[in-house]
């Protein structure tokens, strides 16, 4: 042994191999793009290698992680604003699965929303935090947390009425939360 005191490559191989597919699930829904979550996830990724030391003994690791996506992509959202035209319809499903529509509808409603309230909406209800690590992770007080998601829901409800969102406060468990194909758990 060479006295280092570094923890072992493999628990951060592990680790990543681990939560990959959730992160860049989260990072899908917040660029609604394949390749820029893909390299959201790997640049948060990278910065959780830099800190793996210090995380690795708190086990805080996830928790980095992910706020490390969400501060980059509210950065890169701020630095240049990517010129896409959405359109009216969404393209046409390949196959006959009947979620895909739901799904893209859920996926266009998400992008309609600035960067900060779309995190908020993703956080309290496609990774079901709670308030108070939702608004930890995105740095911010929890009645700014609620503002935003507030916010969100009345411009979804307004914008895209055909999807079922809640009308209350976001839950504060999994009981009635909306799921990434926009469906209720109720």
């Amino acid at each position: 042994m060479d006295g280092s005191t570094a923890p072992p490559l493999s628990e951060f191989d592990d680790f990543v191999r681990a939560r990959s597919a959730a992160l860049t699930a989260s990072a899908f829904l917040l660029t609604g793009d394949r390749g820029l979550a893909e390299d959201l996830v790997q640049d948060a990724l990278a910065r959780t290698w830099r800190a793996w030391k210090r995380l690795h003994r708190s086990q805080n690791a996830e928790a980095y992680t992910r706020r490390t996506m969400y501060h980059l992509h509210v950065s890169r959202w701020r630095r240049r604003r990517v010129a896409e035209t959405a359109t009216e319809t969404p393209p046409e499903p390949g196959g006959a699965d009947p979620d895909v529509a739901l799904r893209l509808a859920v996926h266009a409603a998400l992008l309609s929303l600035p960067a900060k309230q779309r995190a908020a909406v993703v956080l309290r209800y496609f990774e079901d935090m709670t308030e108070s690590d939702a608004a930890a992770t995105l740095g911010c007080p929890v009645s700014t947390l609620r503002t935003r998601t507030q916010r969100a829901l009345r411009g979804l409800r307004r914008g895209f009425p055909e999807l079922r969102f809640p009308e209350a406060e976001p839950p504060r468990s999994g009981a009635g939360a909306m799921t990434a194909r926009g469906e209720s758990h109720v």
